[in-house]
């Protein structure tokens, strides 16, 4: 059947908090326990914050196996207009790891990268850090660049700052 990218609906919400923390989950082994709790817990608030400008999801035969978030700036995003970016950030992609492999991940970023586009902007961010390789592989292989200039630190962890240029590369995401 495919997979099918779409706006989660308010009777999503359940699948995409599931999906969201069997994604993440795996960063329980990596984090302490008390990071792996805050994190978490950081992960499910996000879902209440009214600052997400889309709720984007992976439906595959009606079941939600991915996700991700939109923001318009970095002040809705993080709640840190200080960090001065303009441009939509993605945040959250949850795929779990039954479901990986299959082009979800890059569907959901292209989605985003499309929405960034048609709303004018030239840059699509987000934040990743150095225990998500898989991830900054994907990220890079996309066309995301280092934006070294919105790194943030959480705690000891270097939050790293990426950026894809929505105009250069819609033609080849």
């Amino acid at each position: 059947m495919g997979i099918t990218i779409r706006d989660a609906a308010e009777a999503d919400r359940d699948a995409v908090v599931r999906v969201s923390i069997e994604a993440y989950a795996q960063y329980s082994e990596t984090l302490s326990p008390e990071r792996w709790e805050a994190y978490r817990d950081s992960i499910l608030a996000s879902f209440d914050n009214p600052g997400v400008a889309a709720r984007i999801v992976a439906e595959e035969d009606g079941r939600i196996v991915g996700s991700a978030q939109l923001f318009l700036d970095s002040a809705s995003a993080y709640g840190n207009p200080g960090l001065g970016i303009a441009n939509p950030i993605i945040r959250l992609i949850a795929v779990p790891p039954e479901h990986r492999g299959k082009g979800i991940a890059t569907a959901l970023i292209r989605e985003a990268a499309a929405r960034a586009a048609r709303q004018g902007a030239d840059w699509l961010n987000l934040h990743t850090s150095d225990m998500m390789a898989s991830a900054v592989r994907l990220y890079e292989r996309l066309g995301f660049e280092r934006a070294f200039d919105t790194d943030i630190h959480n705690g000891e962890t270097l939050v790293k700052g990426y950026r894809l240029n929505v105009k250069q590369q819609a033609a080849t995401l």
